[in-house]
């Protein structure tokens, strides 16, 4: 298969995973169960992709000192919790990152 069929398989498949849910409004109705899980969806999924980033330097654990990325991320988010901005918790934990790293 070419490079630009795969494109246009795999761009299918998005569009009728997408689709099946603006096609299926009205007509299913989730469990409650499921509608009240909803909300946490974004943070999970947040959670699994930043966790490995902040954690893992070269394939190992490293929750040591010498970790930059896991204190700056620390530091971002204490700056979330506290203030709630999304510019000043990105420029803080950056800022944080730097000057760890050149520590």
């Amino acid at each position: 298969m070419t490079l630009w069929g795969l494109m246009l398989v795999c761009g299918a498949i998005t569009f009728a995973i997408r689709y099946s849910f603006i096609a299926a409004a009205g007509h299913f109705e989730p469990p409650d169960w499921f509608v009240r899980l909803l909300p946490f969806v974004p943070v999970a999924a947040l959670t699994a992709l930043v966790t490995p980033e902040l954690l893992l330097i070269d394939g190992a654990v490293a929750l040591g000192i010498d970790n930059s990325r896991l204190w700056a991320g620390l530091v971002a988010i204490v700056v979330a919790a506290l203030w709630r901005n999304t510019v000043l918790t990105i420029g803080l934990g950056f800022a944080a990152f730097y000057l760890l790293r050149g520590v």
